[in-house]
């Protein structure tokens, strides 16, 4: 993971947890359409359609961009910090129940922390989204997860649970196979980079799909292959992948199914290897394409 340069001030907001001065920051009173990203990283933190006026004196949202902002105990053990999920950049902090927005929820953030990137391009004729979404689910999300953060292109990846009945379902039901729920990984990519064809194809290289309810020794429903598509166009993607597939000869069992709502996992499964230190014991690269 590249970092950039920071300045004095960025540094000691950033990495030393410091506070800009309220209504000094860049970005407390813009109204601009756009995403703001992590000013170390470059990861998708907030959309501007989240941003609203607190009256505070710092950029407040009501929403975060799915699985990019990790929540922790503050230093002074009362309040909740806020992190880029990515790099573990200080944010700022997360307030609730102040009734400032129908979500009931604030993320009060420095300026500093953050780099802004507009909606428009300087020719709308070329204007594409700054970054792009994908789902899978390939077995146990740690591994899909250790070689999807390797592929150029990617800018954050979050594990949870999808396609189940069970709202905000824990690890040990969706283990019980009583949830419906896949175990699957969220992949925000740049456009600019990579696109969804290139992320889905190293999906197929990274498991193996033609194995039900089971990847390796890790048996269970939760462990199924499916893509869970976003749009028409990447349901057109898969499926072509499918058949280039079943054309090499693989009996393919992928399930090709429409998004629906993504539920983050718990922390301790985020980044799981890298944290570890260690290598994945049921997912291996194979060229299949």
């Amino acid at each position: 993971m590249e970092f950039r340069t920071l300045t004095p001030e960025e540094e000691y907001v950033i990495v030393n947890k410091g506070t800009e001065r309220p209504y000094s920051g860049k970005y407390e009173t813009l109204k601009e359409k756009g995403t703001y990203v992590c000013r170390r990283c470059g990861a998708p933190l907030y959309r501007s359609e989240d941003k609203f006026d607190a009256g505070c004196g710092w950029p407040s949202f009501d929403d975060e961009i799915a699985g990019a902002v990790k929540k922790q105990t503050d230093a002074d053990g009362m309040r909740t910090e806020i992190l880029c999920a990515r790099c573990d950049a200080h944010l700022g902090h997360l307030f609730k129940g102040e009734g400032m927005t129908s979500k009931n929820t604030r993320h009060c953030v420095n300026s500093v922390s953050m780099d802004f990137i507009p909606a428009k391009s300087e020719s709308a004729a070329t204007t594409r989204p700054s970054t792009d979404t994908a789902i899978f689910a390939g077995g146990c999300f740690w591994g899909v997860e250790y070689y999807m953060m390797k592929s150029g292109g990617v800018i954050s990846t979050t594990v949870g649970y999808t396609g189940g009945h069970t709202e905000n379902p824990t690890y040990q039901q969706v283990c019980s196979g009583n949830t419906g729920h896949y175990e699957a990984i969220e992949v925000v990519f740049d456009p600019s980079k990579t696109n969804f064809e290139k992320v889905a194809k190293l999906f197929f290289e990274i498991h193996d799909p033609t194995q039900w309810n089971h990847q390796g020794p890790d048996r269970g429903e939760q462990y199924r292959s499916a893509v869970f598509y976003r749009n028409e166009e990447q349901k057109k993607i898969t499926d072509k992948l499918i058949s280039q597939l079943k054309a090499n000869g693989y009996a393919v069992v992928t399930e090709v199914k429409p998004a629906g709502k993504f539920w983050k996992a718990e922390d301790y499964h985020q980044d799981y290897y890298n944290h570890k230190g260690s290598e994945p014991y049921c997912h291996g690269y194979v060229k299949r394409f």
